[in-house]
């Protein structure tokens, strides 16, 4: 199989190299080219979350990703906000979500819960 671990930056990119022509044909699951291109996923995934790691979004930019997704208004966010003026004083940031915010804004539109609970220093209650 000739895998190696990835130690350094320059395994980093000898690994990138030789997975980037896989994606474009990615190999069948359960053949050897398969398993090799599992293993290699991998190890670049694991290599990227420690040197490359990626902090949650603030709660506002999770809120305002998911309306861009799903061509939301403020007002659709009504149902787990509140009045129009209070889901735009939330997406302002001068009012924090609460407890029952943040649970209908994940269960009604996907949002994840570890976005939404991240303190945001700006906001004030």
């Amino acid at each position: 199989m000739n895998v190696r671990p990835i130690r350094n930056d320059q395994d980093y990119r000898a690994a990138l190299k030789a997975l980037s022509p896989l994606f474009d044909n990615e190999p069948e699951p359960g053949t050897p080219e398969g398993d090799r291109f599992e293993v290699m996923l991998t190890l670049v995934e694991a290599y990227e979350a420690k040197h490359f790691p990626v902090d949650l979004p603030n709660p506002v930019d999770a809120i305002k990703f998911r309306m861009e997704q799903l061509g939301l208004t403020a007002s659709d966010l009504s149902p787990a906000i509140g009045r129009t003026n209070r889901v735009y004083e939330v997406l302002n940031g001068t009012r924090s979500l609460t407890l029952p915010m943040i649970w209908k804004l994940h269960s009604l539109f996907g949002i994840p819960a570890e976005s939404l609970i991240k303190p945001t220093p700006r906001a004030r209650a």
